[in-house]
Order: structure tokens, then C-alpha cells, then sequence
């Protein structure tokens, strides 16, 4: 079952608005990129389904979450279809997102009272997906649809709309500056926020620093 529900979970994104994006297949490794996120004042991480057995890393995650970084919401991505949305509620995920829009994903997620974001390219999807019943939608890829341009011209006409926009994200004030201007609701971030260097050296401290300081730069 999920820690936090629905509204509570949307509330954390919503504040802290940078969603760390994030797959290893190492479960320690893991647990330490999420703590290093959480020692800098992250409260929601992706972690994606993107390899043969992520459910398992997934799993301990949860677990160390719950124990280690209590306020942190803990989701499940790249879910494709329900039987894999409905594994990953089982084990606790927070919320699900989706690089496109799965029909039989908003389905169960509504039934159990999770929040999913379907990904987006469009005003039509986008409107789609909130009429489905999404109630914070993932624009992407967000640097090829138009980058932080896109989503400050669709909230004219949209302006209840919940964004989160995942693509062309980096940890520097010039972009996250561009990205919390534009209006959106979150962000998500992977490799950029994950050098492989920093993470081959074990360096959490630098990784802490960074999405502090990222915060700080998109909340400005």
C-alpha cells in the first residue's frame, strides 16, 4: 500500500518540485543515490522500471524509504501497462508515471487512489489525460515539444492544469530559472542530476549538494 495518498502525494511533488528520475540495478546503490536526493532536500524520486528485475530493487527501496527518509514520496516509472502499474502499487509506490498515455493505467491507479502521470506532447493529451481523470499529467519530451515556452503557453488557456515536465532538465540556474518561470509544477531530472563519475566515485555529498542547490535555483 502507498505511504502517502493521493492527495498528500501530489502535495509533496507540488512542494518540492524536482522529481529525481533514477534506475540502477544495484539495491544499495539505489538506496544511497535516494538518501543522497533526500539528504538535499528532495522529497520525491522516480525510480523507473527499465530493467529485468527493477520491481526488486523497487521493493528494498520501499522499504529503506519508509525506514530512512519518511518524508519522501517514492514512485514507480516507465509503468506501460496495468499488470505492471498494479505490481508496483502492491509494493507500496506512491505515484506512477509513463512516457506516453496507458488507458489501462489510469483504470487501476484511479481504482487504488494513486496518482499517475501519463506522458504528454500535446494540449489535446494533455486535456485528454486530465478528462481521463490524471490529475498532474508529464509533458515529454519536454525539450522537443517546445521546453518551458510550451508549457507557459498552454496554462493560458489551461491555467488548473498540473505539469510536471521530464527532458532538456539540467541542475543549472539558467535552466531550472527558465523551467519554475514558466509556471510548471515540477520537474523531473535524471542523469544530468547523476554524473556517472559521482556516482562510480560514491561521492553522495556532491549529489546532496547538487539538488540542493537546485531547488534552490527552481524555487527562486
Amino acid at each position: 500500500m502507498a505511504k502517502f495518498n493521493k492527495i498528500d502525494t501530489i502535495n509533496i511533488i507540488r512542494n518540492t518540485g524536482i522529481v529525481p528520475v533514477f534506475y540502477n540495478k544495484d539495491a544499495e546503490l539505489s538506496k544511497k543515490v535516494v538518501k543522497a536526493c533526500y539528504d538535499g532536500g528532495i522529497r520525491s524520486f522516480e525510480f523507473t522500471n527499465r530493467g529485468d528485475g527493477a520491481h526488486k530493487v523497487f521493493e528494498a527501496l520501499v522499504d529503506f524509504v519508509r525506514g530512512e527518509c519518511p518524508e519522501m514520496a517514492l514512485g514507480a516509472g516507465t509503468i506501460l501497462d496495468a499488470p505492471t502499474a498494479v505490481l508496483y502499487m502492491q509494493m507500496g509506490a506512491d505515484f506512477l508515471v509513463s512516457p506516453c498515455m496507458v488507458e489501462e493505467v489510469v483504470t487501476v491507479a484511479n481504482r487504488r487512489g494513486v496518482p499517475y502521470s501519463p506522458g504528454c506532447g500535446s494540449v489535446t493529451e494533455i486535456v485528454k489525460a486530465m478528462e481521463l481523470g490524471c490529475d498532474m499529467v508529464k509533458v515529454f519530451p519536454a525539450g522537443n515539444v517546445g521546453g518551458p515556452s510550451f508549457v507557459k503557453n498552454i496554462l493560458g488557456p489551461l491555467p488548473w492544469a498540473m505539469v510536471m515536465c521530464t527532458g532538456a532538465v539540467e541542475p543549472t540556474e539558467e535552466n531550472l530559472t527558465a523551467w519554475g518561470k514558466s509556471g510548471v509544477t515540477a520537474v523531473g531530472m535524471g542523469s544530468k542530476l547523476f554524473p556517472k563519475d559521482v556516482i562510480a566515485a560514491g561521492d553522495w555529498k556532491t549529489i546532496s549538494d547538487l539538488c540542493a542547490r537546485s531547488l534552490a535555483w527552481f524555487k527562486k
